[in-house]
């Protein structure tokens, strides 16, 4: 299913210079249980056995790459951690590590941002198993003029943003953005 055959028959809502908006429909597909991707804010853990100056916790950078001594740096944005493992595999290989063994994990993940009728917007770290109203506590919970129902939650989708208003019950993936509308009385 190509873009615009799932656009087709959805209230789609372009603002000039924004991303798509998707109303109360979610997200474009992505193929179910997808492996979580590295981006920018992330840390990882890498271990090489047998190797404990290489082995440590490396932040993802602005540019998505992540800085090891002796290969220097490495792309990460876009990979899972398994391919980064066979990334980093392959650069020790060339003339470090005879046979490395390389296993990565994450760290932490990138931060989530929450804005608008919330009693403190910013950036939080991101929890594990987060939706839009377990974001909205640790930002200190609604403001008096807030809509409690659904929250405008922007993602990065292969590469691009998109917009959908959630309602508060809906996952809530690192690095989203988080905004909570002004009721309307």
């Amino acid at each position: 299913m190509n873009r615009r055959q799932f656009l087709s028959g959805l209230v789609l809502i372009v603002p000039s210079a924004c991303a798509p908006y998707y109303v109360a429909t979610g997200f474009p597909p992505e193929a179910p249980d997808a492996p979580y991707t590295l981006a920018s804010g992330d840390k990882v853990r890498v271990i090489v056995f047998g190797q404990d100056n290489l082995s440590n916790i490396y932040p993802v950078d602005g540019s998505g790459r992540i800085s090891m001594p002796l290969i220097g740096t490495v792309p990460a944005r876009g990979l899972t951690t398994r391919a980064l493992e066979r990334q980093i595999s392959a650069r020790l290989r060339n003339g470090f590590v005879r046979e490395p063994q390389v296993t990565v994990d994450i760290d932490t993940y990138r931060p989530f941002f929450i804005l608008g009728e919330v009693v403190a917007s910013g950036q939080y770290p991101y929890v594990s198993g987060m939706t839009v109203e377990k974001a909205v506590a640790i930002a200190g919970g609604f403001s008096p003029r807030a809509y409690q129902y659904a929250g405008d939650v922007t993602r990065q989708i292969n590469g691009e943003p998109f917009t959908a208003s959630l309602p508060i019950t809906a996952p809530v993936a690192p690095g989203d953005t988080i905004v909570i509308r002004e009721r309307f009385l």
